[in-house]
């Protein structure tokens, strides 16, 4: 299934999960929405009660941030974008608030960078004057898929009442970081300055290779229906 039909699917049930009509037993409500906020950014969230003790969860992070940073002697602006669209599975093994939490995300994650100097550039292990480098772009991305597993605490359908705090902590896998890099100047299609983006390339990739793995840390309000 290609990605963008699996994000729809995501979305639209999402949107939809409130429409379904669970018969209600001894434990009450079936269907919770929520909004949280963390290191994934700020999203929406809603829940269903499987089972007793079990819960499904599908949602939505974003957040977007400008920063200045030098990698590899070349100083870039920086603009991270989080976008992730989540599908986990909640198990309270102690039958309180305490749960364990897997699944995976559909990661949109990437970090875009532009670098544009009036002084020379130093790319590969060439120095290059800055009409010769041009406008040094760059784009980083992740695994489009996410395994993600954690520990949270909040059960929107325990003995809370409507409402429930939630927090998660967890990890999600993303992959080593792919770098693409492009130039606009004067030598954009020389085969030796070519290879020197490349070489600048693998050495940004090095440098924040520690991203393959991203930390998950949210806390969150929840209303069951």
């Amino acid at each position: 299934m290609k990605k963008g039909w699996t994000i729809t699917i995501l979305i639209l049930g999402l949107l939809l999960l409130p429409s379904f009509s669970f018969a209600e037993g001894d434990y009450g409500s079936r269907i919770a929405i929520g909004a949280k906020a963390g290191t994934l950014g700020g999203g929406l969230e809603g829940a269903v009660k499987i089972v007793d003790n079990f819960n499904t969860r599908v949602g939505f992070n974003l957040f977007e941030f400008d920063y200045d940073g030098t990698e590899s002697d070349v100083e870039y602006d920086f603009e991270l974008k989080l976008l992730t669209f989540s599908a986990l599975a909640d198990w309270f093994p102690f039958s309180n608030n305490f749960r364990l939490s897997a699944g995976f995300m559909i990661n949109e994650n990437e970090i875009n960078s532009s670098a544009k100097s009036s002084t020379d550039y130093t790319i590969g292990d060439t120095t290059y004057t800055a009409n010769q480098v041009g406008t040094l772009k760059g784009n980083i991305g992740f695994n489009d898929i996410a395994p993600y597993i954690g520990i949270g605490y909040g059960n929107p359908f325990g003995d809370n009442g409507d409402w429930c705090l939630t927090f998660d902590l967890g990890v999600i896998y993303q992959g080593s970081p792919e770098v693409d890099l492009t130039a606009d100047g004067l030598l954009a299609s020389d085969a030796s300055f070519t290879a020197d983006i490349k070489k600048e390339e693998d050495d940004l990739q090095d440098d924040i290779s520690g991203f393959k793995f991203y930390p998950v840390i949210a806390i969150g309000v929840t209303y069951h229906f």
